[in-house]
């Protein structure tokens, strides 16, 4: 069992971390969305764009000594734009469709815990606090953030829900999860990645309720003003919402 004195490179998972994360989700959607559309750079640039950037925020967050709550969520919105970009590319440019490259994308996902799972014995975010495991942690998330991209296209795009519809079906399946966790055993890092991932695809849907044209569905709002103004959110509700350096909830109760 890992000390709460052990140094994690990982915030705390509170109800302020929900917040952020779906917050930065959402950005990413609206700002992949301004990259490649608004600015007509294309799927591929922005992919390379936010790739490049997401590699150095990741080296920067590995080499780090402690947590750096700003450095850390820099991180999962680079993450969360680049993995709008990679699906887009690949659903629309390569042309594998929502379908198909959601099944690609959770097979990525389920291989990154697998493989993680038989290296450590854990795919609990308690461990996140070496080189190796954070290897795991990022590459994980880097694949649930694009996979939350494709899930979110194909619930909205091809099943007839919307956007918004896709977003409240995304917010309730958070909500089970929830009970779930405070109701049940179920392994607690198991259910953390399924709220993690499903929080992606609930940012897609709302990102692009508020800039997608309204024939399409949306608000027709500005892709830049919303990306501005959900990133100067994020950062007050960082300066706000207590951050610290924190473990897993409830591993004591199950840590497969």
């Amino acid at each position: 069992m890992v000390s709460n004195t052990t140094l994690s490179k990982v915030p705390a998972v509170t109800l302020g971390f929900w917040i952020i994360k779906i917050a930065a989700t959402t950005l990413g959607e609206t700002g992949g969305d301004t990259v490649s559309m608004t600015l007509d750079l294309g799927y591929l640039i922005g992919t390379a764009i936010f790739a490049a950037v997401l590699v150095a925020l990741v080296f920067a967050q590995i080499s780090a000594k402690r947590f750096v709550p700003f450095l850390y969520w820099a991180t999962i919105v680079a993450s969360t734009t680049a993995g709008t970009t990679m699906a887009d590319f690949a659903d629309r440019s390569i042309g594998i469709g929502y379908l198909g490259g959601s099944a690609l994308l959770l097979a990525c996902v389920v291989a990154c815990l697998v493989v993680w799972y038989r290296s450590a014995g854990t795919i609990s975010v308690e461990t996140v606090s070496s080189p190796k495991i954070e290897a795991f942690y990022w590459l994980t998330i880097t694949f649930s953030q694009t996979l939350g991209t494709a899930l979110g296209d194909w619930i909205a795009d091809d099943t007839g829900l919307g956007y918004l519809g896709g977003a409240l079906l995304f917010a309730v399946l958070l909500g089970v999860v929830a009970a779930t966790y405070f109701w049940t055993t179920i392994s607690r890092p198991l259910l953390f990645w399924i709220a993690f991932i499903l929080t992606r695809p609930l940012g897609a849907t709302v990102g692009d309720f508020l800039d997608k044209p309204h024939d399409e569905g949306g608000l027709a709002l500005s892709r830049p003003i919303a990306t501005l103004v959900l990133a100067v959110f994020i950062v007050l509700a960082i300066l706000v919402l207590p951050q610290r350096a924190g473990r897993h909830p409830g591993d004591d109760r199950a840590r497969a």
